[in-house]
């Protein structure tokens, strides 16, 4: 397969939801991404169930479908008499078992390579948190300690305003 065929990054990418706390794609965007009809890729997996299990795909429910339609402005979803199946990441490489065609395993490579991208994303981006809250500390710590320096800065010119004259040892002229 060659490079002008392979989808964009984007176009993959604008296919991925998050749904119940999990990075999911639908069955209607895996079968368009694939070149089938959505019939079709169900017809396969359930063929296949076994190999789906719920944290593998998953059926929304009418409000996670209604929120999904609400969110996404031109909805492609027409006159769909059944709820639509979201899968997983795991999901979605399982399909690469069912689907044989080459279409269907380049399209899988590409789309693990995304989930792959988009969970390093989100790993730098809980890095960062951390580093930040680090830095938080440090710099609380560093005003404590800022406070602490200015109060003994206080006491010390305190006394030195209370201290009488000292008698001075020494030659005298």
């Amino acid at each position: 397969m060659d490079n002008h065929s392979l989808l964009s990054e984007e176009t993959i990418s604008n296919k991925i939801y998050f749904i119940r706390g999990q990075k999911v794609m639908l069955d209607s965007d895996l079968a368009m991404l694939y070149e089938i009809e959505t019939r079709v890729l169900n017809q396969a997996v359930k063929r296949n169930i076994t190999r789906f299990p719920k944290d593998f795909m998953f059926e929304l429910s009418q409000t996670e479908f209604e929120n999904l339609k609400s969110q996404i402005v031109t909805s492609s979803w027409g006159g769909t008499r059944k709820l639509p199946s979201a899968f997983t990441e795991h999901g979605v490489l399982m399909l690469s078992s069912v689907l044989k065609s080459d279409k269907a395993i380049q399209t899988n490579i590409q789309i693990m390579r995304i989930f792959t991208k988009v969970r390093k994303m989100l790993l730098d981006t809980t890095e960062i948190k951390v580093d930040i809250l680090q830095i938080q500390k440090k710099l609380e710590n560093h005003d404590k300690n800022i406070e602490l320096v200015f109060s003994y800065l206080d006491e010390l010119t305190e006394k030195k305003e209370n201290e009488t004259e000292r008698i001075k040892i020494g030659y005298k002229k």
